[in-house]
């Protein structure tokens, strides 16, 4: 076979870095929408037999590096499809963006392998180290640089609401730990050395501690009485900004049919509104016309920040409450901006470039003030969250105001085929950290209303015109990890990292009685 045949003539670095490269994507494939995470069981496993078996610390670097270079072009191929939405630069460029942020994310599984081939001396030891260190990685990811949190590796435990669950308490960073856990407990398994190393056994009693805690677990609280109705008019990314008029003649037509129903809360999407709310009278007017009286319409638009002589100087993405006297009641201003999406970084040496904000127009957004409670009529207390906010565990609600629901609108026209049921996962995960149910629009799916503990209440499947009528769930009582934050994810990891002294302890007292 041709295939084997390269194989066999590459040098063992390049084997190693084939395979690795081989198991990172295979890894991939337990994020939705493909779901198979026992093959991401199977591939963790594999990579860290290979750590185990490399000989130098370079070469455990270079075994995790080539890992997450498969596993982050596959988890982000989504981003390519961002790029055939602009003119300004050229679609190939997409691709050149998915390999170029893989690779650089892809430093984190290096540091990971590499410290833990560094700090341990056998598989056990290395797996609780990796597991440790992939932990402090993650969350390193999702703070340097802007942060990228995008598909933690404890997602793939959504499938599994018993083992999900556990982000009550540790986190999604404290679930990626989990997969680790359990792989090195695999990858023992299918050596033989599990029952040699009782350490490792803290991963299916971790298991029997998740499922038990989840069949004990007291009922959801009974839902509100609050109708609400999420408007989904299967508008893309291409027809966006092509006939803004007949966009909002659609939105509008199917707010009339939602209020109609009986909603109370109609909730467009991010950006639904192509016209600034607060500098055209007019569509302010004929939208505050579309809500009866004590109904509430949600919806994003961009907001312009003017100076002292009126100049347009910024813009901001923004969410409003408006109601049917044309009244803003409450406004929230996205606070984790995307570069070159909405904004362009080192803008006097990209521009030369040719390099160009994805998101159309000549003013950069400006960033809010964070994470805040709205106070709506006729509402419980709202978190709120715009686009890909949403995937930033412990950095979603206002902890000092702890709102009763969360809202995310988003616009997931950009994100392909793979990008939005992974955004979805991540609004899951973070209403099973909070303990709020989740809340989300978008213009092209998936819409949908998430539980306290997680649960899908209900969606609209992505690619499909509708509107998604649903009650509004309750919350739950605040969960450790809404309480303490990642000081449970820290927690956690210096748990593993102990187990792990305790692994090489062990391991040199059975040395030592050999040589006796």
């Amino acid at each position: 076979m041709p295939v084997l045949t390269t194989y066999t003539s590459l040098t063992p670095a390049w084997r190693g870095a084939t395979v690795s490269t081989l198991l990172g994507a295979l890894a991939a494939l337990g994020f939705t929408p493909f779901v198979l995470w026992p093959l991401t069981l199977v591939a963790a496993a594999a990579l860290l037999w290979l750590i185990d078996a490399a000989t130098t610390g370079r070469r455990a670097f270079g075994l995790g590096w080539w890992f997450g270079l498969g596993h982050f072009v596959l988890g982000f191929n989504w981003i390519a499809t961002a790029f055939t939405y602009q003119a300004a630069m050229p679609p190939a460029l997409g691709w050149l963006a998915v390999v170029g942020v893989a690779a650089l994310m892809a430093l984190y599984p290096a540091l990971s392998a590499w410290g833990a081939w560094r700090l341990g001396r056998g598989l056990a030891g290395r797996s609780l180290w990796f597991a440790a260190l992939w932990m402090l990685t993650e969350w390193l990811r999702g703070h340097l640089l802007s942060g990228f949190a995008w598909n933690p590796l404890g997602a793939i435990w959504l499938p599994l609401p018993p083992l999900a669950g556990a982000a009550a308490w540790v986190g999604a960073i404290g679930l990626s730990g989990l997969v680790w856990v359990v792989a090195g407990a695999l990858a023992l398994l299918m050596r033989g050395d599990l029952l040699r190393q009782p350490v490792l056994l803290v991963a299916p009693l971790l298991l029997v501690v998740a499922v038990t805690s989840w069949a004990l677990r007291a009922p959801l609280p009974t839902p509100t009485t609050i109708r609400l109705a999420l408007v989904q008019p299967n508008i893309g990314q291409g027809s966006r900004y092509a006939d803004p008029n007949a966009n909002l003649a659609q939105y509008a037509a199917l707010t009339r049919q939602a209020f109609g129903d009986g909603a109370q809360v109609v909730i467009w999407p991010e950006g639904a509104l192509q016209f600034t709310i607060g500098e055209d009278p007019a569509v302010r007017e004929f939208v505050a016309s579309l809500v009866p009286a004590q109904g509430l319409l949600l919806f994003g638009s961009d907001h312009i920040e003017r100076d002292a002589d009126g100049v347009a100087v910024g813009a901001r993405n923004s969410l409003f409450a408006l109601d049917g006297q044309g009244i803003i009641h409450g406004r929230y201003d996205k606070a984790h901006l995307v570069p070159l999406g909405e904004y362009l970084p080192f803008r006097p040496l990209m521009t030369p470039l040719g390099l160009a904000r994805l998101v159309p127009g000549t003013l950069d957004f400006w960033e809010g003030p964070g994470p805040q409670t709205l106070h709506l009529p006729g509402l419980p207390p709202m978190g709120a969250q715009i686009c890909y906010e949403i995937i930033f565990p412990a950095r979603v609600v206002d902890a000092r105001d702890r709102p009763a629901w969360l809202l995310t609108v988003s616009n997931d026209a950009w994100f392909g085929g793979d990008g939005p049921p992974q955004h979805f996962a991540q609004a899951r995960l973070r209403a099973i950290e909070e303990g709020v149910p989740v809340v989300r629009a978008t213009p092209t799916g998936i819409t949908g209303i998430i539980d306290a503990r997680g649960g899908v209440v209900a969606t609209l499947p992505r690619l499909q015109t509708g509107v998604l009528q649903g009650v509004l769930p309750s919350p739950l009582p605040p969960t450790l990890f809404a309480r303490f934050g990642h000081g449970m994810t820290l927690a956690f990891g210096l748990l593993l990292a102990g187990l792990a002294l305790l692994a090489e302890r062990r391991r040199r007292h059975n040395k030592l009685d050999i040589q006796i």
